[in-house]
């Protein structure tokens, strides 16, 4: 299961439409890793600005693995996450996450960085498994 949803969220679901900041806050709390990763990267990017933040560390256990995996490859939850943060994800591999800001001044940027090209260069053996 990807997310741990209260019965108030899924009421709330099940009447309809679904307050994007209460779904956020499930996010936060069933991910905590994944949500610890992009916090971090997001104020890494205020602070430091630049193209892009990017994480190389993999994560340091298969749960953690699994949050990262469960929190992009769903649409509704990277799209939550992309609106409440204000930048774009990209993801590599099973560990690197990065934040981009929604500015078309690094769409270059993020199209190398999601680029097949990109993809290729990123591999390395001790990533075989993830």
């Amino acid at each position: 299961m990807s997310l741990d949803v209260s019965p108030a969220l899924l009421a709330q679901a099940e009447r309809g439409e679904v307050d994007e900041r209460d779904f956020v806050d499930c996010v936060r709390t069933s991910l905590p890793y994944a949500w610890e990763m992009i916090s971090t990267l997001v104020a890494r990017l205020k602070v430091d600005g630049g193209e892009f933040a990017d994480n190389q560390t993999p994560p340091p256990d298969e749960q953690a693995r699994g949050q990262l995996l469960r929190a992009l490859a769903s649409d509704a939850i990277r799209g939550a996450l992309e609106r409440h943060f204000g930048v774009r994800l990209a993801f590599q591999n099973c560990h690197r996450v990065a934040v981009f800001p929604l500015d078309e001044a690094v769409d270059e940027r993020l199209a190398r960085f999601t680029s097949v090209r990109g993809q290729l260069l990123n591999q390395s053996p001790t990533l075989r498994d993830c």
